[in-house]
């Protein structure tokens, strides 16, 4: 028999020297002889103890592990259970030789960078568009489209119709109103004073300028009777300014 001269640092398990083995002695992985393959596996084992190599525990349980497959293997009642740890063992083969094609193989494509001697070229960018598309899907883009740049331009003047117009009176305009005509007769009913608001917001307008007076104490309101003060003149349209609508 040909002596073993090798090291277990040089395989990475058990498996990758079963691997090393069935390719060393050209046996068949998919029908494993497992006498043949535990007799070159034990005669390993003899030539790394005779060397006082340190074997891993997992070389010596995959010994342990062939050994029982063979054992079984000779007993005609476990002929199921043998075919099956035989399946099983070179299942693990397979996937094991699998993984280390893949691994040599990526390891392979990764030296290929190292032989990269110059920067990559630039590539001008090709910004002509060559898809086709049917004409409907095309006409609802350019509506989308147009759409998205109309919400960026201002509001037409009639998106405000309904606001302004109607119309806002201010409350100072409400006040020198009140105060004319409170000068001229001295009392009025409270009640009159909103008789002739025309809308809700000369009514609100008339209320606030009603509060202001009496907070300024320019008239009083008692028992239902709005009465003007007298010590106070009236301001006219030269010391009030020009009565407009806000």
């Amino acid at each position: 028999m040909e002596q073993l001269s090798f090291r277990t640092a040089e395989f990475e398990g058990p498996l990758d020297l079963l691997l090393h083995l069935i390719a060393k002695h050209k046996l068949d992985i998919y029908d494993v002889q497992i006498s043949a393959l535990l007799e070159q596996y034990m005669a390993y084992i003899r030539a790394a103890q005779d060397a006082d190599l340190e074997l891993a525990s997992e070389f010596l349980e995959m010994a342990s592990r062939l050994v029982y497959i063979k054992t079984v293997s000779l007993l005609p009642r476990h002929e199921e259970e043998s075919r099956q740890l035989k399946t099983e063992l070179q299942g693990q083969l397979l996937e094991y030789q699998v993984c280390k094609q893949m691994a040599a193989e990526l390891g392979e494509r990764g030296q290929q960078f190292r032989r990269f001697v110059r920067p990559p070229e630039k590539i001008e960018a090709d910004t002509a568009y060559r898809l086709t598309h049917p004409v409907k899907l095309l006409c609802d883009a350019y509506r989308d489209a147009v759409g998205r740049g109309l919400r960026r331009l201002p509001p037409p003047p009639q998106a405000f119709s309904g606001i302004v117009a109607r119309r806002v009176v201010s409350v100072s305009s409400r006040i020198v109103h009140l105060l004319k005509r409170l000068y001229r007769s001295g009392r009025a009913s409270y009640g009159s004073l909103f008789e002739t608001s025309t809308d809700r917001s000369e009514l609100v307008a008339t209320f606030l300028a009603v509060l202001e007076l009496v907070k300024a104490k320019r008239i009083t309101v008692e028992d239902g009777q709005v009465r003007f003060d007298r010590t106070h003149h009236c301001p006219d349209a030269s010391t009030t300014g020009e009565l407009s609508y806000d």
